[in-house]
């Protein structure tokens, strides 16, 4: 048993994903709009852990890219040989580490942070290996785990299991952790003598035993070990940890008035009291406070919404959108990389990007800031007050004064002064009769065209 409160952890990340058919490795791609990957490494961190060797194969050249993005330590695993050997393949990272190590798996997301603390506690109080496993009713491939007597025996691959032992529903979830010292001294007695001729981290279990050490399970709810190999795995494992955003979102006071078309990201954060309508889709980085309402068909990515602010339907706030307390972006309005003051409001049909409006600014509907000129973008700056005209565009750079008036359907291109009134459009010209005399000549000219086809 262990003492020691430094932990580290071995990441298995080398698998080919080959049944996933994609193009990108498979612990790559996303959960909540996060990649597994990166779901594990949080997972590791928070629950501690100091060092993180992620193992890779040769071929795994995204996956070791991200890892290193993420500030894992990399380790090479070529050939395949299993999960044992993948241990033995980070071996050189832990050589003069003197603490618990626990094996995770790149393409399992939704451990909890208790449930690996778990593991760990157990190796300071009670044994000197735990293993996570779940209880299923479809144990179908999955490695049994046979205790006897509370301690765990041995872990058995469903492939050299006996009739008796595939009864058993309690299963390995993969996940292991056990002294360092330890886990590599039994690593190195692993023969692959079995049906896959591969050498299994799981045989660790009867020779540490062997050796005198105790093992336990530790469990976990089935849908937090779910493993992802293929697509229809990870649509799974979207669904699972949507509904348990979901379920943690009206626990903490969010009213969702359609649960389950309501889609959050990994870092979604709502405050108690807000209002989430039907079909709306949070991508990373988005904030909604206390009282703001979000109403139906909206999608929010890399931004935040005040207190008591008002967005959609069918509004799209885009990253760098700060929507102020008591704000609005209604029905068909963008709004990205802009702050929005308090109380100001842009109802319906607009784009605001790259743009600063003060407390208290009226947006007109159709109104767009022009905020790009083919290579750069440039800041629109609106002033407390102001009141902006349906249908102007405005071109930045440009700033409007606090208070300033501008008319309707103005192409603004200079800046507008404090509480002056700008005029951006053309000046009408009526043409008396230019309607009529239009009509009658397209009149002749169709009566021409029948004539002919009629001949």
């Amino acid at each position: 048993m262990s003492n020691n409160s430094k932990r580290a952890a071995i990441i298995l990340a080398a698998g080919k994903s080959t049944r996933m058919k994609s193009s990108k490795s498979k612990v790559l791609h996303e959960v909540g709009g996060l990649a597994m990957l990166a779901w594990v490494t949080n997972l590791a961190r928070s629950a501690g852990v100091e060092k993180i060797i992620a193992v890779v194969g040769e071929g795994n050249a995204d996956v070791r890219a991200a890892a290193e993005n993420l500030g894992l330590e990399i380790a090479i695993q070529e050939p395949q040989l299993g999960t044992g050997h993948a241990v033995l393949s980070a071996k050189a990272h832990l050589e003069d580490f003197e603490g618990d190590v626990a094996v995770l798996y790149a393409d399992t997301p939704l451990i909890k942070t208790q449930t690996l603390a778990d593991v760990f506690a157990v190796l300071a109080k009670s044994a000197d290996v735990a293993v996570m496993g779940f209880e299923t009713q479809f144990p179908a491939s999955y490695g049994r785990l046979i205790e006897q007597d509370g301690e765990l025996v041995k872990i058995v691959e469903a492939k050299d299991a006996n009739p008796a032992e595939l009864a058993v529903k309690l299963c390995n979830s993969g996940v292991m952790a056990a002294k360092a010292h330890d886990m590599f001294a039994a690593l190195g007695h692993v023969r692959n003598d079995n049906a896959n001729a591969e050498y299994y981290l799981t045989d660790i279990i009867e020779i540490m035993r062997n050796s005198g050490k105790s093992a336990v399970v530790v469990h976990a709810n089935e849908e937090e070990v779910l493993g992802v190999n293929a697509r229809s795995d990870l649509a799974l494992a979207e669904q699972a940890f949507q509904a348990h955003m979901r379920t943690q979102m009206m626990d903490a006071g969010v009213t969702l008035r359609s649960p389950d078309t309501t889609f959050f990201s990994w870092d979604t954060e709502i405050e108690a009291e807000a209002e989430i309508g039907a079909n709306v889709v949070f991508g990373p980085g988005s904030y909604v406070s206390r009282g703001a309402v979000v109403h139906p068909f909206c999608h929010i990515e890399g931004a935040t919404v005040g207190k008591d602010a008002q967005i959609g339907p069918f509004a799209r706030l885009r990253p760098g959108a700060h929507m102020g307390e008591n704000s609005k972006a209604g029905n068909f309005v963008e709004v990205k990389k802009s702050v929005i003051g308090k109380g100001s409001k842009i109802s319906h049909l607009s784009y605001i990007g790259d743009a600063v409006l003060g407390e208290g600014v009226n947006v007109g509907a159709g109104t767009i800031t022009c905020n790009y000129d083919g290579y750069s973008k440039h800041l629109t700056t609106i002033g407390d007050g102001a009141f902006i005209g349906t249908n102007s565009s405005l071109v930045a750079p440009i700033s409007i004064g606090s208070g300033a008036y501008l008319g309707s359907g103005g192409v603004i291109t200079n800046d507008v002064p404090k509480d002056a009134l700008a005029l951006g459009r053309a000046k009408q010209s009526n043409k008396e009769g230019w309607a009529k005399r239009y009509r009658t000549a397209q009149e002749k000219r169709k009566q021409k065209r029948k004539q002919k086809r009629d001949k």
